[in-house]
Parts: C-alpha cells; structure tokens; sequence
C-alpha cells in the first residue's frame, strides 16, 4: 500500500520466524508469500520450480495447521495467526494488513460469490464468522463466536449472534 494515500506500512517482524521456531501459522503464511513472490519474479524457468515447492509447502503446512488459506488470497503484511487450526478463509476476501486473526474464523461468502474486507488492524475473535460482501472497517474488534453480516464501522465492537454493532 502507499504511504502517500495515509494507508499503513505492513510489520513483516510479525510474520517473521525465529531460529527453530515451531509456528505452522507463520510457515502457512511464509509459504503463500513465496508462492505470490514466485509468480511475478525471476526467469520463467525459476519461477515454475520455487512456485512448485511453494505449492508442495503450502500443502503441508496447510494439513499441520488446519487452515483452508488458499494461495491467490488477498492478505495485506503483517497477518497474526497465533492459532490457525480451523481458519477459513475465502479467495474472494480482502485482509488489511496487521490484522490478528485466531483459531476457527471463517471469512466467507453466503452464497453470491461476495465475501469480507477487512481493514488494517482488525482483530477477529476465536469461532468468528464473517459472511457475504462486508466491510470491517480499521481497528474493529469481531467478538468471539459472533456471526458478522452487515458492515463494522472503523473502531467499533460486534459481538453476538448475529453480531451487534457496539
């Protein structure tokens, strides 16, 4: 994103590995980045080689971690996933950069093909589910376990089922 438009530089320290780092979220995202990398960069003989093992390590780290992140997903910088067991996320969704995103989300569609956009620094709550083509505006919180369908204004708070705005 571009500083100039006000949007938020990403912190790729938060997706960074550390020396014998066991986090299957982090090698999840790490594999996805090499595998969008891999597409646009290097001589086309290169590319179809690193953008084959990023597919082979996507597939594994999916099955270690439980998450269904597919690799043409939209995801901004940043994206915490302490607990990836059981996220889903559609390829149609939209996430901000810096977001926190825990264990069992779901940001899908209902149907018509529409799905969530998430702004920067959302944090989404664990069994969250955010359905159809809806805005979460920055620095919202989603509660945990809320069924989310209509739009969170940047900064506010939605809880329940279905999640109410606060």
């Amino acid at each position: 994103m571009n500083q100039a438009l006000g949007a938020i530089a990403p912190d790729w320290s938060r997706e960074a590995l550390r020396a014998g780092e066991w986090n299957p979220g982090k090698r999840l995202l790490a594999s996805l980045r090499d595998y969008q990398r891999h597409t646009v960069s290097g001589s086309w003989w290169s590319r179809q080689v690193l953008r084959r093992l990023a597919v082979l390590r996507h597939r594994f780290w999916s099955a270690v971690s439980g998450a269904d992140i597919p690799l043409n997903s939209h995801i901004g910088g940043g994206l915490l996933l302490p607990h990836p067991n059981g996220v889903v996320i559609h390829p149609a969704a939209h996430v901000g950069v810096n977001c926190l995103i825990f264990q069992q989300v779901t940001l899908g569609t209902r149907g018509d093909g529409r799905a969530p956009v998430l702004g920067d620094r959302v944090d989404v709550g664990a069994g969250a589910k955010l359905l159809g083509g809806i805005t979460v505006g920055a620095d919202a919180v989603i509660g945990a376990n809320a069924v989310v369908m209509v739009d969170v204004p940047a900064g506010a708070v939605a809880v329940g089922v279905p999640a109410g705005v606060l």
